[in-house]
């Protein structure tokens, strides 16, 4: 995932069309690679349908007006406004409603906001493996015997997409757009070649055949709703990706590229079921003559790993939102570009999700069956996405009421629909990206009340700062040099400064105390980065602000603070860290079970001295207990 802009205001128009080549690569991929199992899972999956007219265009009409509603109305013209600097996606949306103050049912918000990043993961581990397994699928439609490879093939794909992922996808990026675009180009042809078939299909368009269907079988429709939600699954990355492409610009490539180009296609597919009821076992592949089908099976592979690799992106993108909004302890990043902030790569996160992967190809073994699963973490999202806008639209942008109660009533129903449709596939598989999100739920919000029960008790225990500087402070020897005490709270002394005068029984020349606070906004400007007080003599604290895009840098941030004495020097600054041993204990707080899982993530986050960019030959780390 590029980071090509930080705020979608950036963009100007001469960029747009660019900017816009470069959405089709990534913020499309995985809705541009529907098309290989939607249709086809519509008829064929765990609720067939019958083939013929009314089912066709019923099916048909539902898809066109799911993208219409959901995507083009919902996401472009109405979601994509609630941008946060610019910025998209779900914490991003939670940060820009919490920064407002204006929201009432803070905590209901906030679960909201971890259950859908939560949702998000078990959507980044099926994305790779229906997508890879649907394209490789197509071997089977090119002749007899390719079968018995199709999962030997996917994996060694899988396998190595995630062993390139530490190299970077800077390079490899620039050519996404322009083989996505050639292949929703592609699929847009054979959607026209399709038509050519059966024009009549044109009319599946119209809005009576989806109420003509569910008129016809009511239970049948509301199930096939679980598999036309297919054709919409990735229009989340759309927000999600907003800051790295621009509003404008993501809203050009859907409606003058990847909208018109899927239409067709469906269109084609559904023409050509109208015509050959058998070519159902893989119409995506058979709607392109014989001599066209194995280079189409390469490109459709193509394809997939690119929307895989944006998913595989997407997630070290949310991982480093949740570590710098509190959500999860600190991870290893690397920044495998010089140049492209964006450009991430999560170490734990990647193994975990090819883990996850390859056991999902393995235990389902074809893409109907992921199909099963696939979908309700999807909506599940769409849900949440949807009462959150809502909240935006009456708490801070304070739409008319009426007209926000019609819209956001319209957005829900139509969510819940495909929500409920898609909760009678938990027995089939839907219970995997289920239970997925409710383990990542569970570390998420353990972390989250975890640091705040940790900062109560270190605040129970903390010396008023002013009382420390008051009495201790002017009776110790000072010794040259500055000391810089990290502190997770503003407020009292920190307990890294109380024990170095307890077992060192001196003081440097001149004390900082820092706190670093990530903001609910993206990016911070360098001319708001640090905050500083005057607290005695000799005595500072500074506040070091940042945004939850960005990466925090410690020694950048003493070299802006002007005006706390002599400019601050490296080799002569030395910085303090405490470092806490918890105890789980019955105090108040939450279950035993999720202290000691706390207490583990602790023990094994990533050293504070990378996080924070401190030179380890100046790091001084103060160990203590404490109870939670």
């Amino acid at each position: 995932m590029t980071d090509t802009a930080h705020s979608s205001s950036e963009h100007g128009s001469g960029k747009t069309l660019p900017l816009a080549l470069g959405a089709i690569g990534v913020v499309f991929g995985d809705i541009g690679t529907s098309p290989l199992y939607s249709l086809k899972e519509s008829f064929a999956g765990p609720h067939p349908l019958a083939i013929d007219r009314p089912h066709i265009f019923g099916v048909l009409s539902l898809i066109f007006w799911t993208m219409t509603l959901v995507v083009t109305i919902k996401y472009v013209l109405v979601t994509m406004r609630a941008d946060n600097d610019g910025e998209g996606g779900s914490l991003a949306l939670l940060a820009l409603i919490m920064r407002s103050g204006k929201a009432k049912w803070t905590r209901g918000i906030v679960l909201l906001g971890v259950l859908a990043t939560a949702l998000f993961y078990g959507d980044a581990i099926i994305t790779p493996a229906i997508s890879v397994l649907s394209a490789v699928e197509g071997l089977e439609i090119v002749g007899n015997g390719f079968e018995q490879w199709v999962i030997p093939i996917s994996i060694v794909i899988l396998i190595g997409l995630f062993l390139i992922q530490s190299y970077g996808t800077a390079k490899v990026g620039v050519v996404f757009g322009p083989v996505m675009l050639f292949y929703f180009l592609v699929i847009g042809i054979m959607g026209l070649a399709g038509i050519v078939r059966d024009p009549s299909i044109l009319a599946a368009i119209n809005p009576y055949w989806a109420l003509n269907f569910f008129l016809l079988d009511p239970k049948l429709a509301f199930l096939a709703l679980g598999s036309v939600v297919l054709a919409v699954t990735g229009a989340e990355a759309l927000y999600a990706d907003m800051g790295h492409f621009g509003r404008k610009s993501i809203s050009v490539a859907w409606l003058y590229v990847a909208f018109p180009c899927l239409l067709l296609n469906y269109l084609g597919q559904s023409a050509l079921l109208l015509d050959d009821p058998k070519a159902i076992d893989n119409p995506f592949f058979r709607l392109a003559p014989d001599w066209a089908q194995l280079p189409l099976v390469g490109l459709a592979t193509i394809a997939t790993v690119i929307a895989s690799q944006a998913v595989i992106t997407g997630a070290y993108s949310v991982t480093q939102q949740a570590i710098q909004l509190g959500f999860l302890p600190r991870l290893r990043i690397t920044h495998t570009s010089a140049s492209a902030a964006g450009q991430i790569y999560v170490p734990l996160v990647n193994w975990l999700l090819l883990i996850f992967v390859l056991m999902l190809v393995l235990t389902f073994r074809s893409s109907g069956n992921l199909a099963s699963a696939y979908g309700i973490a999807v909506t599940g999202t769409m849900v949440i996405t949807s009462l959150m806008v809502g909240i935006l639209v009456f708490t801070i942008w304070k739409w008319n009421r009426w007209a926000a109660g019609l819209l956001v009533g319209a957005f829900l129903i139509v969510d819940s629909a495909y929500f409920a449709s898609n909760v009678t596939k938990i027995p089939d598989g839907g219970w995997f990206p289920l239970l997925v999100g409710a383990c990542a739920f569970t570390v998420l919000t353990t972390w989250a009340n975890g640091r705040r029960l940790l900062r109560e008790r270190l605040f129970e225990s903390a010396m008023p700062l002013e009382l420390f500087i008051k009495t201790a402070a002017k009776s110790v020897r000072r010794v040259p040099g500055t000391a810089v005490f990290l502190s997770a709270s503003p407020e009292g002394a920190p307990p890294a400064l109380l024990h170095n005068l307890k077992h060192n029984k001196v003081l440097h020349e001149r004390i900082v105390i820092l706190t670093v606070k990530v903001m609910g906004r993206p990016h911070v400007d360098d001319a708001d980065r640090v905050e500083f007080t005057e607290l005695g003599p000799n005595f500072y604290r500074i506040i070091a602000r940042y945004g939850f895009m960005q990466e925090v840098d410690v020694p950048a941030a003493m070299a802006m603070a002007q005006g706390c004495g002599a400019p601050f020097k490296l080799m002569e600054t030395s910085f303090f860290l405490g470092r806490q041993t918890l105890v789980a204990s019955d105090k108040p707080g939450m279950a035993i079970w999720r202290e000691k899982l706390f207490a583990w993530m602790m023990r094994n986050a990533e050293s504070a001295m990378e996080f924070f960019k401190l030179p380890t030959n100046r790091v001084v780390e103060l160990g203590s207990q404490l109870e939670i």
